[in-house]
């Protein structure tokens, strides 16, 4: 059964100004290590990061409760599988609401085109 369904588009400008800027503080609340060693490097950067960034914000849109009740950015984090699939992993608040709402999976689909990241998230409960 679906629970909630959430999507998000972020400019990716937005996130090369940070980069050029050297606006690193923003960045470091925005993103795990993990995510942020994911994006570093890659001539694709701001997009990477843009990508993550509305992942985060669809999760939060399809739980419900957007960045309160103690969630944090560093709760939601954005890896890929073997096989390069964008999943999310939860901890911290993130996590508690989750098991909270007895939700079973989550679903994230990431792209980005004419200057904008996009992602959708779907979450199921029992």
């Amino acid at each position: 059964m679906i629970y909630g369904i959430g999507i998000d588009t972020v400019a990716i400008e937005r996130f090369q100004r940070f980069i050029d800027s050297g606006n690193t503080a923003v960045i470091d609340r925005l993103f795990s290590s993990a995510e942020r060693a994911r994006c570093t490097g890659r001539k694709d950067t701001a997009s990477c990061l843009a990508a993550r960034f509305a992942a985060k914000e669809a999760f939060l849109k399809a739980l419900g409760t957007g960045l309160r009740d103690g969630l944090s950015w560093h709760d939601v984090e954005v890896t890929n599988n073997a096989l390069g699939k964008p999943e999310l992993i939860l901890s911290g608040k993130a996590a508690e609401h989750f098991e909270a709402n007895r939700l079973v999976s989550k679903h994230l689909s990431l792209s980005h085109d004419g200057g904008s990241a996009i992602a959708m998230v779907v979450l199921e409960s029992k």
